[in-house]
């Protein structure tokens, strides 16, 4: 299956649009998860009591691989076993890295067998500014999502993305409409592709679903950065009512540092879902 295939599948066994970001900061972690642990346990422990608490309510996984590298080899030790528990408890359910990748070719084949061959994920973040050539080793993987940055959550995000440029035939767009046809037209050949759409930004949103009628987004901004659920949904699902990916991570992970967190954190999640699932 290619990633919209597999996306569809969990999509529809779990009926859940949520993804959960592991955006997981040891600074952050509840400080009894810590006693007498190195780091990469304590890492671990908190993430399987995550995944354990919330992974029948949920599309996929988000990893923010700077969390890892942050802690260097007990941080990235942590991530391994994380990959491996998820698909323990499900191997349908996806696991995205938000690495936001790109470089030369050259470099792209070493990100390649890192975060796909090694680490075993689904699906990672990359950026367009190189362009196709630059890209191929990702997008050749038909059986993992290549997921391109188009319109950032961020509130900078318009600094570059809203700079007007023209085609070949002289058409006027911003860069964000342009990245998203040249990913729809040129470079989703295994249909392998989906787009990085930031809830934040719902106007712009509808005007890539436009371009992109079926293909899937990651839409972060949900929660902590005060993206609104009922126009997300509205304007991001495609006809089937799907394609939509939506990420909260802070407003979930975090929501305590109690005992319990594990349990407040399945409760956010189900809200979550139940939220999304009115609009789609």
């Amino acid at each position: 299956m290619n990633f919209q295939q597999k996306l569809d599948k969990i999509i529809k066994t779990n009926n859940s649009c949520v993804c959960v970001g592991l955006d997981s900061n040891f600074d952050k972690i509840p400080g009894f998860l810590k006693i007498n642990k190195p780091v990469s346990e304590a890492i671990f422990s908190f993430n399987k009591k995550i995944v354990e608490a919330t992974y029948d309510l949920v599309c996929a996984y988000k990893p923010n691989i700077a969390f890892y590298e942050a802690e260097g080899l007990e941080g990235l030790k942590a991530l391994k076993k994380t990959i491996e528990f998820i698909k323990k408890k499900n191997p349908n359910l996806l696991v995205i890295v938000d690495a936001k990748r790109g470089d030369i070719g050259s470099t792209n084949i070493g990100y390649v067998k890192s975060l796909f061959d090694f680490y075993s994920f689904d699906a990672l973040t990359v950026h367009p500014y190189l362009g196709k050539e630059s890209l191929e080793p990702f997008l050749k993987r038909k059986d993992k999502g290549i997921i391109v940055l188009c319109r950032t959550s961020n509130p900078g995000a318009g600094e570059f993305q809203d700079l007007i440029v023209s085609n070949k035939n002289g058409k006027k767009m911003p860069l964000y409409l342009a990245i998203a046809r040249k990913v729809e037209n040129s470079w989703n050949k295994n249909n392998n592709c989906a787009l990085v759409v930031g809830a934040t930004y719902p106007k712009e949103l509808a005007q890539i679903r436009k371009i992109v009628p079926a293909m899937p987004f990651l839409i972060p901004g949900i929660g902590i950065q005060g993206g609104d659920i009922k126009k997300t949904i509205q304007a991001g699902r495609n006809k089937d009512g799907r394609g939509v990916i939506i990420n909260s991570s802070r407003g979930i992970i975090f929501s305590s540092s109690a005992r319990n967190f594990d349990k407040i954190a399945r409760d956010k999640t189900l809200k979550l879902k139940k939220e999304i699932n009115k609009y789609r």
